[in-house]
């Protein structure tokens, strides 16, 4: 007993020596809690929605209104054709669009029914468009009902009338609701990114640990040539993975690339190098490859699975959280391949995406090779 008590104080010294790793441990798991415990929410409130209303009445009017009210859907676009509808769905500014024909309002007046349209994008998570569906559908009946009351109260009798109202629903892109289908193109850049921030996490801190360090700090290297030494052979090993993932998605999964191809490589490009930047990053400022780990776990991984939007819609996310995500490559990213793998996007329709990932990329790569000095 004496013996494991030695252990025990010997090994607790060795933690208590350490104090950065120490604050590590203990404050890291703290502000991961509060943030993901904000930042996690299955409510679905203020769904993004666009209307194309042909009609322009106080029926439409109303309809329109009878969604927005209840704070479920949010009217953010009003627009003048169904391309620009389908536009909108196809940028990700909209998850719902709704198509008022031209004869509603009279339709509604003459007591004849009438057909609305929905448009769902179907690259969002698969319960998601499930709760949108039954909303859609309950607030519809909903309406259809009160049509049908006041036309029951005008006419005075209630025989052959049906709900008049009729609202259908067409989800795009992946109308099965298929899981894998809205997986595999949000799994790609967290594999990518675990891959590539892991390998680089270690670079100079393994050189520290092994002693290795001052045979590089005596040599002519300079700083920015040692930190893209290390980084070029990850590069073009993640970069290899990335095709590999890609080919492994169509041959064993079905889901081929319906975009641009080359433009999302050239992305991944780009994602990649942030990556690693972000990873050399923790390495120069970590002196143990604990310390890296912990902080590449805590602070870069885990936050990019829950807060990128591959598992939960991050429109109610607090703002806070919120802006965490978006100094994330990982989610701008994420974006982009299911644009242009299951929407089939256009580059210029993504722009939202591509110019924080650029400028995070660059940015995080930037700052990797300025922090670092040749030093032990």
């Amino acid at each position: 007993m004496e013996r494991l008590w030695t252990i025990i104080k010997k090994e607790f010294f060795h933690i208590w020596r350490d104090p950065i790793t120490l604050a590590l441990l203990l404050a890291l798991p703290g502000v991961l809690l509060v943030l993901l415990g904000y930042g996690i929410t299955y409510d679905s409130k203020n769904i993004p929605m666009a209307v194309a209303d042909f009609s322009k009445t106080d029926a439409s009017r109303e309809l329109i209104e009878k969604f927005t009210e209840t704070g479920d859907f949010k009217l953010k676009f009003d627009v003048l054709s169904t391309d620009d509808l389908l536009d909108l769905i196809d940028q990700d500014q909209a998850d719902v669009a709704l198509l008022i024909p031209e004869y509603f309002g009279r339709n509604v007046d003459t007591n004849e029914p009438v057909k609305i349209q929905f448009f769902i994008n179907g690259a969002i998570e698969p319960t998601e468009i499930q709760t949108i569906q039954l909303k859609i559908s309950a607030l519809s009946s909903y309406y259809a009902q009160e049509i049908l009351i006041e036309q029951i109260s005008r006419s005075g009798q209630n025989s052959g009338l049906a709900l008049p109202i009729e609202g259908l629903t067409k989800i795009l892109y992946n109308p099965d609701s298929d899981s894998q289908l809205f997986m595999i193109p949000g799994l790609i850049p967290i594999i990518l990114q675990v891959q590539a921030l892991i390998l680089s996490a270690f670079a100079i801190v393994r050189e520290r640990e092994q002693g290795t360090m001052e045979q590089l700090i005596v040599t002519p290297v300079k700083s920015w040539e040692l930190m893209l030494g290390k980084s070029i052979p990850y590069l073009i090993l993640s970069m290899a993975n990335m095709f590999v993932l890609l080919w492994l998605g169509e041959w064993l999964f079905g889901i081929s690339v319906a975009g641009s191809y080359w433009g999302l490589i050239g992305m991944g490009f780009i994602f990649i190098l942030g990556s690693l930047g972000m990873g050399v990053l923790i390495s120069n400022l970590s002196r143990t490859q604990m310390q890296a780990m912990y902080l590449a776990i805590f602070v870069v991984l885990i936050p990019a699975i829950i807060l990128s939007g591959m598992l939960f819609p991050r429109d109610n996310m607090p703002l806070v959280t919120l802006i965490y995500s978006e100094l994330l490559p990982v989610t701008h990213f994420l974006e982009i391949t299911r644009g242009v793998i299951l929407r089939g996007a256009e580059m210029q329709y993504l722009w939202n995406s591509i110019m924080p990932l650029i400028v995070l990329s660059i940015f995080y790569f930037a700052v990797s090779i300025l922090v670092f000095r040749k030093r032990l």
